[in-house]
């Protein structure tokens, strides 16, 4: 998804070139674009692309972490408004689709 072409929403890959933590291949941010109404001219960051052992790789969304009786725990920020998961599928698969292209150009 490119920008300035009336798109609701666009994705910046930020590869990870210092290697750490491992597995961590690119942070990635979600660019609202002009159909977007008014999150125009906005952008969500937190999110990253990770290597999965089994060589897949895996989208890490927006959270924030907190500690309930030393246990550390994390809220997400960007969630479904019914529950169903799947929801965020179109955006996991926009940040995967945006990090293929940006390693096949390299």
């Amino acid at each position: 998804m490119s920008k300035g072409n009336g798109e609701v929403m666009s994705v910046k890959i930020l590869p990870n070139t210092g290697g750490s933590p491992q597995g961590k291949l690119a942070d990635a941010e979600v660019i609202f674009g002009a159909a977007s109404g008014p999150l125009q001219g906005l952008r969500l960051i937190g999110f990253a692309v990770w290597e999965r052992r089994d060589g897949g790789r895996n989208v890490t969304f927006p959270a924030r972490q907190y500690s309930v009786n030393g246990e550390r725990r994390s809220f997400a920020l960007l969630r479904p408004i019914n529950g169903d998961a799947s929801a965020q599928d179109a955006v996991r698969q926009s940040i995967l689709d945006a990090y293929s292209r940006l390693e096949s150009a390299s």
